[in-house]
């Protein structure tokens, strides 16, 4: 049921149908699937990347595809594959959840680790 409702959360950001801040709000808190951590960080590097895709169209289409694949899998109640899932986890401990700071404080951490 989480997963559908992450598969939900992605797919109304990439409609455009609710921001970021939004469909973190409304995220799973405390879930311990590993493959919903994975997407709720796929969601922040999205955020924290707006720049970037606005400046490079190519980009901007991958990392699209990318969330697609996540909500595609999630929404087929399948897990993310553990490349996915280890390319994202060295992130789990340096961002806090949205239960203990702000999104904007989120964002903040997570682009203090990508510079």
């Amino acid at each position: 049921m989480e997963k559908d409702k992450v598969s939900q959360l992605i797919i109304q950001v990439l409609t455009e149908e609710l921001s970021v801040q939004e469909a973190i709000k409304a995220f799973p808190n405390h879930s311990e699937d590993e493959s919903l951590k994975c997407a709720f960080h796929a969601l922040l590097h999205y955020e924290a990347d707006e720049d970037y895709r606005e400046k490079d169209p190519e980009y901007a289409d991958e990392q699209i595809d990318h969330l697609e694949n996540i909500a595609i899998l999630l929404k087929n109640n399948e897990s993310l594959p553990v490349n996915i899932i280890e390319e994202y986890r060295k992130y789990y401990e340096d961002v806090p959840v949205l239960s203990q700071k702000g999104w904007k404080n989120i964002i903040k951490s997570l682009l203090r680790l990508t510079i």
